[in-house]
């Protein structure tokens, strides 16, 4: 499985150890930038990885910011993007497992690194379980997804 990995200057420590950590779980890492501590703004790299997972360059993605928040709202108004912010190992399994999330957001300033590998490596290892309410639900989801495009917020 091919899994994007982008952050902004802030996630940029962080973004360095999910690349080993994916690595060493035997998937091929994608290292979407940033490159440096330099300031970049987190609706950038949201959605240079959100168009990897649109493109299929990849299956899933990790993507961190100094709190998460905002790189989750930004991969989130991308059509097929379904980002949880984790701070939790219950969390990084149920966005999975029963809402079919495709990216693991992070908040480096909020998260150690441990607790980071922890949820990566619970976020790569789960898998959507398929019942019928978590299909129904992300139907719902998609028909939303589907009825607010085009729509703008100002």
């Amino acid at each position: 499985m091919r899994i994007a990995v982008a952050s902004d200057h802030a996630g940029f420590a962080l973004k360095q150890r999910a690349l080993e950590v994916v690595r060493q779980a035997g998937y091929d890492p994608i290292d979407l930038g940033s490159s440096s501590t330099e300031p970049v703004d987190y609706p950038d790299v949201a959605e240079k990885l959100g168009r990897a997972l649109q493109n299929e360059e990849a299956e899933r993605g990790i993507l961190i910011c100094g709190s998460g928040v905002g790189a989750a709202i930004a991969a989130n108004k991308m059509r097929g993007i379904r980002a949880g912010l984790c701070h939790d190992t219950y969390s990084a399994r149920q966005s999975v497992e029963h809402d079919d999330a495709n990216v693991l957001a992070l908040g480096a300033r909020v998260i150690g690194e441990e607790l980071a590998v922890e949820l990566i490596q619970t976020f790569l290892q789960a898998r959507f379980n398929g019942e019928p309410r978590h299909v129904r639900r992300i139907g719902k989801v998609l028909a939303l997804e589907r009825r607010e495009t085009g729509r703008g917020s100002g």
